[in-house]
């Protein structure tokens, strides 16, 4: 396994500079944002666009791979978190559109996996958000069979403010919903970018979903999550998550990363642990984020060879 990180929340360092940070602390794969250009989702740690995907030939593409490999750095995984279920049609085009360039872009860089949500409509149940899955996906997994490229779907719920409550923004959140996902897409296309920060809050057994669905981890990101307990106490269980579950880095929260690499290792995992940097605490200027990422990596490294 190599220690990555997700590049969203450098927005506004140059993917250069994001490397060769990257390379001299320990970081040897990123995880590229890989937002529209012509302007992010109005939400944090969304929008970044480190990689122009719109005007990526061929050509360009091998000129990057070769100058990240020579500053010590592979791309892991393009990543593009948007809606693809989002209940206004125009924009749910848009965000369709670009997650398929994204996808012919990672076939044009060579890398192996695609990072993004399902979506979902806060205001449907699962079986109504399940049924528009199943009409509206079939277009974006048959380009990445096309292509050779596979889909690693996060398991966010997407539940962290108002207008995404009561059903959240992404349908792919717990093991039911995986099993129906996987039996009803084409062979192995789609599978999971799995965080277990958010089975944490859902109270979903970490080790059991790396040794139930370990055919299917693609990519790996790694967030801590901290319950506030007086939150909880407060907001129960039934204000799903709101006003209790906080991300955090690695080891600042409730993931036991020793069992959860473990569990990789025993189910034969060996690709990126990425960092998922979402942390408050460690934000509002460059350098915060830089020491949240060395954090991080303090907690992971030792785990891996």
């Amino acid at each position: 396994m190599k220690l990555g990180l997700l590049t969203a929340p450098f927005e506004s360092t140059p993917l250069e500079d994001v490397a060769d940070w990257s390379a001299a602390n320990g970081y040897t794969m990123l995880e590229v944002a890989c937002w529209p250009r012509t302007g992010g989702e109005a939400r944090r740690y969304a929008g970044t666009s480190h990689i122009d995907v719109d005007t990526l030939t061929d050509e360009s593409a091998r000129t990057l791979v070769e100058d990240l490999r020579q500053r010590g750095i592979e791309i892991s995984g393009l990543g593009y978190y948007p809606n693809n279920l989002h209940p206004d049609e125009i924009l749910r085009r848009e965000f369709n559109e670009h997650t398929i360039k994204v996808i012919r872009a990672a076939a044009k860089l060579g890398v192996p996996v695609v990072n993004t949500f399902i979506g979902a409509d806060p205001a449907k149940n699962q079986d109504e958000n399940y049924e528009e899955f199943l009409r509206v996906w079939p277009e974006i997994w048959q380009v990445a069979e096309e292509v050779g490229v596979k889909i690693a779907i996060e398991n966010c719920p997407m539940i962290f403010s108002y207008d995404e409550w009561p059903g959240g923004k992404n349908l792919a959140y717990s093991p039911a919903i995986w099993k129906r996902m996987f039996e009803d897409s084409p062979g192995d296309v789609i599978g999971l970018n799995l965080d277990p920060s958010h089975l944490i809050w859902q109270m979903i057994d970490v080790e059991r979903v790396v040794d139930d669905f370990g055919d299917r981890l693609y990519h790996v990101h790694i967030k801590d999550l901290e319950i506030d307990r007086e939150g909880l106490f407060n907001h129960g269980i039934l204000s799903l998550g709101m006003g209790w579950q906080r991300p955090r880095l690695p080891g600042h929260g409730e993931v036991n990363w020793p069992r959860f690499v473990s569990a990789l290792y025993r189910n034969g995992y060996d690709y990126v642990l990425c960092v998922e940097h979402e942390d408050r605490k460690f934000e509002g200027s460059d350098q915060k984020v830089k020491d949240g990422f060395l954090i991080a990596r303090n907690t992971i490294a030792p785990l891996i060879p």
